[in-house]
């Protein structure tokens, strides 16, 4: 076997974080007392919260403002005015409960188990990661949880690679895997530290980035053809 460690993405990888978030946001807007509309508050929330985590990866914004500053803008664009601290405890707390796995998540991390070190390194809220993917049925499989929030840098940052790597005692990059969704955090934060790539794209969108994978796959059992 070529690698030793495999680098996991956590949503949209092995997590359904679409769903989870679909349900957080339901419950959060109903603690409010506000009819909720799918088609019209989850497109709005959705476009404005993969806006601010691109600031994020992008350094315009730290983490513990972005918890916040999202619900602000989801206020303003609503045009209801509600407390956006007591919104994002609200929707925190919920998202946290939501753990749903994409399908494929269990049986290739069955087939894994014992032949890799397997670690996920996720961009996240520890408080929302650590109960989401420690309650899951997948958490026995992982020597190591790594939160950006924790570590206080965050993908693609290759600091958070580095911290990693010593975090679990691996010194040899060429043995080193990062799988993930996303090409500007989890594949470009791979190659800029060094390490391969594998790109797990579902939807088979095409890549008109400058962010080029090792790998790419369509689903998650395809991985064991290439490790």
């Amino acid at each position: 076997m070529k690698y030793k460690v495999l680098l996991f993405d956590a949503d949209e990888t092995l997590f359904d974080f679409k769903k989870s978030e679909s349900i957080a946001l339901e419950h959060a807007i109903s603690d409010f007392d506000i009819p909720y509309d799918p088609d019209h508050h989850l497109k709005i929330y959705e476009a404005i919260n993969t806006a601010i985590w691109k600031e994020f990866e992008e350094g315009k914004i730290t983490q513990n403002t972005l918890k916040v500053e999202r619900f602000k803008r989801l206020s303003q664009e609503l045009g209801i005015n509600f407390d956006p601290h007591r919104f994002s405890e609200r929707y925190m707390y919920h998202l946290a409960e939501a753990s749903i796995l994409l399908d494929d998540s269990t049986a290739l991390l069955e087939k894994l188990d014992d032949k890799f070190n397997l670690v996920i390194l996720t961009n996240g809220l520890a408080y929302v990661q650590n109960r989401r993917i420690g309650k899951s049925s997948i958490a026995k499989y992982f020597s190591h949880i790594v939160i950006s929030e924790e570590v206080g840098v965050a993908k693609p940052n290759p600091e958070i690679f580095e911290h990693t790597l010593k975090l679990i005692g691996q010194v040899d990059k060429s043995e080193v895997l990062m799988i993930g969704d996303s090409l500007t955090s989890d594949i470009k934060g791979g190659n800029n530290f060094g390490i391969d790539t594998c790109w797990y794209n579902p939807k088979k969108i095409e890549n008109t980035s400058q962010v080029n994978p090792t790998y790419e796959i369509n689903d998650l059992m395809s991985l064991l053809e290439i490790i």
